[in-house]
């Protein structure tokens, strides 16, 4: 299996430095700073970052289960929002929400709400992340 790899440099300090994340791919290639991460200034941030890869690994995953239960679906749309809260003397990315819209004929909503709690629970980046974010659900067929 493939390993995947992202850099990125830190130039200065917290509130007056600045930074550039990049994928190996190039499909990601941007900066960011104290501002786009806890203001809202322009750039990326780690946590939209995260939220990108859990829709990502969500939506493809969900088509997986869903496919070999015999529903497969013909477009899957998931959203993740990322929150990082102060938490004593530090951040800590506290919760994941994940909605997701799903048109799959055939599909009935108890055996879709099932696969969708399951992907959840088992999606690469959820297992990644289990055990210390929340993460929410809002799963519906279109």
């Amino acid at each position: 299996m493939p390993t995947r790899r992202a850099s990125a440099v830190w130039e200065g300090g917290l509130r007056a430095g600045k930074g550039s994340v990049k994928t190996e791919t190039g499909a990601v290639d941007a900066t960011y700073s104290f501002g786009s991460r806890f203001e809202s200034a322009k750039g990326t941030n780690p946590e939209e970052l995260l939220a990108a890869a859990e829709a990502a690994c969500f939506a493809m995953a969900l088509s997986v289960g869903l496919e070999g239960a015999g529903t497969p679906p013909t477009r899957v749309e998931a959203s993740a929002a990322c929150t990082i809260d102060k938490v004593a003397e530090g951040f800590k990315i506290t919760t994941m929400k994940l909605t997701v819209r799903a048109t799959v004929p055939g599909a009935t909503p108890d055996g879709f709400q099932k696969i969708a709690q399951a992907t959840k629970d088992g999606c690469p980046v959820s297992s990644a992340l289990k055990g210390n974010v929340k993460i929410e659900l809002d799963a519906t067929l279109a």
